[in-house]
């Protein structure tokens, strides 16, 4: 299992959708890098050389693209920074409710989990 960037990926995938398994390169990224490093697109992802790994990783290095740990410290740094100044936005995250303007009296349940039920408790007689 080849380790690009501190994770494994899949060996047995495509390279394409292998290097997807790192955080921060999406379908298009993954693509652009295949295509910029002249790999064959039907190359699994166990068949790369150490010397193509080492390109890989210095592409990404040379584009500058921020993935993985940096990433996730950058994202979770910006959910801290609104909370902080309890923006609305601040507000929605950190309730657990939709951000972008969802409603919330029906659907919403991803955000807000499963469905509790609040009833009354009657006296036991």
């Amino acid at each position: 299992m080849p380790r690009l960037l501190g994770v494994d990926i899949p060996s047995n995938k495509k390279i394409e959708f292998a290097l997807r398994y790192i955080y921060g390169i999406g379908p298009t990224r993954a693509r652009a890098l295949v295509e910029e490093l002249g790999l064959d697109p039907n190359m699994r992802a166990h068949e790369l050389s150490e010397e193509n790994l080492n390109r890989l990783m210095a592409t990404i290095a040379e584009k500058k693209w921020i993935v993985e740990g940096d990433l996730r410290r950058e994202i979770s740094g910006n959910l801290k920074r609104l909370q902080a100044v309890n923006c609305y936005r601040g507000i929605r995250h950190r309730r657990g409710l939709p951000v972008r303007g969802q409603r919330t009296q029906t659907n919403a349940r991803t955000r807000k989990g499963a469905r509790r039920t609040v009833g009354v408790v009657r006296k036991s007689t």
